[in-house]
């Protein structure tokens, strides 16, 4: 999964020249979740997904896919996978899923404190 890394290093970079240091991790590990899925369930092989990051009283991650469904948050899910959006749930001030077409977004939202 090598755009998840890029994904990372994309948001660490856009937090420091935004000034962003409270929650910066737990920015940069919603976005790794949220990459994580998009390439795991929301794109075909060979292709890739879109990280937007915004800051506008806060950081808005943005995570575009052309995959089909809607993800949600089950901490009833077993194993050790699917409870990626769970964390982003409770990391986060608020998520979302938005349609797209293709495919659909996925968003999340860290309000300045």
């Amino acid at each position: 999964m090598a755009g998840v890394p890029a994904a990372r290093a994309f948001t660490r970079e856009a937090l420091v020249d935004w000034g962003v240091r409270e929650r910066a991790y737990d920015i940069v590990l919603c976005v790794s979740e949220l990459a994580t899925n998009a390439l795991m369930h929301g794109v075909p092989p060979g292709r890739g997904f879109l990280l937007r990051l915004s800051y506008v009283d806060g950081v808005r991650v943005e995570v575009h896919d052309s995959g089909d469904g809607v993800p949600h948050a089950d901490a009833r899910e077993p194993g050790e996978g699917g409870r990626g959006l769970l964390l982003v749930s409770e990391l986060a001030d608020k998520w979302g899923v938005g349609e797209r077409d293709p495919g659909k977004l996925v968003w999340c939202e860290f309000a300045d404190r």
